[in-house]
Parts: structure tokens; C-alpha cells; sequence
């Protein structure tokens, strides 16, 4: 799992920052994660490669969450793509972008296919074999949510060593990687737990930008192995939060320790502050391990 940060700055972009935009790796799936102004730009300058983009998770309809994405679709088109793109996000979207792609009379080659959410439960919106991604409602002035991926367990390893120390034969290997019992040469039947290696454990991740301090979210992300929480302001400004539907570093970090998260990452820094490390002091005195995000950050969470 490996997370690329495009931009994570709020409202408007500036010559040395990014609005949110993010890139998630996962189980050989890359997820884009919001799309504001000047993506592309950065997709490009951090060598991401735009073929292998096919589904994009857009958390709400506020322009620093989404105005890159009518150039990125329409870059795509230039670009030749043939197969799908799926777009999640809050009903709209649709209208939105094909108004776009209606009035400059550039509809795409390719299938373009949303996915309107309109819940204020959390829903399953994306599945396959390996991974699951599922809305987190959040609270801000507009519908918004963020979203939960989290791999699916992967099956156990056939340890060839433990097999042949056994005495199974070479030829029960596929059924027991399917999960079956071995059997020796006298008949004994081995379990499969030991004859098999433990998978890793599954890995997940929260996107939670643009929300205003909320527990109700705590039961979807219990236990998540990274959390990127939206910090907005620093304690000082607190009293903006309930106005502007944002959060602080500390509320933030309050989260992270209530989700029983591993680690967390904050973002969204509104740009009146000269320094970011101000957020990571601030949420560190609540919650031990946090990282400050930042455009062009990568974070890599191994195999």
C-alpha cells in the first residue's frame, strides 16, 4: 500500500501549493482520491501514469476537491484512452461534468461511468477480489463523505519446507494452496494450518476531508491501519470550525486515538499558518504517531 499526495492545501491553489488531490496504491489497483486544480499537473510531474487511473473517488462538489477533474477527463480523451472510468461521487457530478463536455463538444471516446452517491449511511461502492472501498459520511456545508479501502484477507502460503518435512507429496500442493488437507506417505492427514503460512495482515486506509469534528464515524474506521484527517485549523482558530464545518489538528488527532488508528496523516491546512509543523506539535500531544502530508509526499506501507 502506498500513498502519493498531489495536494493537500486548502481552498485556493498557490505556485507552491495544491488543493487535495491524493493517489492511493493498493492490491495493484490505483485509486485517485479527489481531484483538484492542477492534478494533472501534478500526475505528470510525479510520474504517476494516467492509463492505469480507473476509478476516482470524489469526496464533494467544493472546488478544491474537484475542478481538475473536467481538464483530466478531457486530457484522457486526447490521450486515446479506450477503456472505462469510473467516477464516484455526490449526485451532480454528472451534471456537472457532461455540461463540460456538452458546451466544448468533447465527449469522450471512452466510457465514462458514474457512480452518484446520495446516502447519508455508509455503503459499499466499490468491490473485486482484493479490495473493498465503502463511503464515510462526514459533516460539512455541503453532502460530503470519505471513503474507506481496506484489502481483503489474503489466502495462506503453502510453505514447501514444512510440506516436505512432512512428507506430502508434490502433488497436493495446489489443494492444499486451495486450502485442503495434506496427507503423508502413511496416510496421516496434516492440517493445513501447518502446512501453511499466515497471510499479512490486511491493510486499510480513511479519506476524511472536508469534515467538522464527528464520532459517528469512528465505528466504520475502527482499527484502520492510516487515517488522513482533514486539520484545517490549529486549536487557536477552533472557534472557526463550527462555522466553516472543518477540524483542528488536536480534534483530528482525537479521532486517531478513539479509531485505534495505527497512523495518521493530516492535510487540508488552510494557508494562514507560516508553518505545518505546527499541526503535527499540536495533534502529536493527543495522538503519538502522526506525519504531516505534503505536495509530493509519498508514503510507502509495505508489501
Amino acid at each position: 500500500m502506498k500513498l502519493t499526495i498531489l495536494g493537500c492545501y486548502a481552498a485556493t491553489p498557490r505556485t507552491f501549493t495544491n488543493p487535495t488531490s491524493q493517489v492511493l496504491e493498493i492490491k495493484n489497483h490505483l485509486f485517485l482520491i479527489d481531484c483538484g486544480e492542477g492534478t494533472q499537473v501534478q500526475l505528470r510531474k510525479y510520474k504517476v501514469k494516467f492509463s492505469r487511473i480507473n476509478h476516482i473517488f470524489i469526496s464533494h462538489l467544493h472546488g478544491d476537491h474537484f475542478f481538475g477533474l473536467p481538464g483530466l477527463i478531457s486530457t484522457f480523451r486526447l490521450l486515446g484512452r479506450d477503456k472505462e472510468l469510473h467516477i464516484y461521487g455526490p449526485k451532480g457530478i454528472k451534471q456537472a461534468i457532461t455540461l463540460f463536455l456538452k458546451l466544448g463538444d468533447s465527449w469522450t471516446n471512452y466510457p465514462l461511468i458514474f457512480h452518484e452517491l446520495e446516502s447519508k449511511e455508509s455503503e459499499l461502492v466499490f468491490e473485486d477480489e482484493k479490495v473493498t472501498v465503502r463511503t464515510v459520511p462526514l459533516i460539512h456545508r455541503v453532502y460530503t463523505n470519505g471513503f474507506f479501502f481496506e484489502e481483503k484477507e489474503a489466502p495462506r502460503t503453502l510453505d514447501i519446507a514444512i510440506a516436505r518435512k512432512f512428507g506430502v507429496d508434490k502433488s497436493q500442493f495446489n489443494n492444499i494452496k486451495k486450502g485442503m488437507d495434506g496427507v503423508d506417505a502413511s496416510g496421516k492427514t496434516i492440517p493445513n494450518k501447518k502446512l501453511t503460512l499466515d497471510p499479512p495482515e490486511p491493510k486499510s486506509y480513511a479519506f476524511c476531508s472536508d469534515t467538522v469534528y464527528n464520532e459517528a464515524i469512528l465505528p466504520i474506521i475502527k482499527d484502520v491501519t492510516v487515517l488522513y484527517h482533514e486539520s484545517t485549523f490549529l486549536d487557536s482558530e477552533e472557534h472557526l470550525c463550527e462555522k466553516t464545518k472543518h477540524s483542528t489538528s488536536k480534534q483530528a488527532a482525537q479521532i486517531a486515538k478513539k479509531a485505534n488508528a495505527s497512523l495518521l496523516i493530516l492535510g487540508h491546512y488552510s494557508t494562514r499558518y507560516k508553518s505545518i509543523e505546527l499541526f503535527k506539535k499540536e495533534a502529536k500531544e493527543v495522538f503519538p504517531v502522526v506525519e504531516l502530508a505534503d505536495d509530493g509526499k509519498v508514503f510507502d506501507f509495505g508489501n
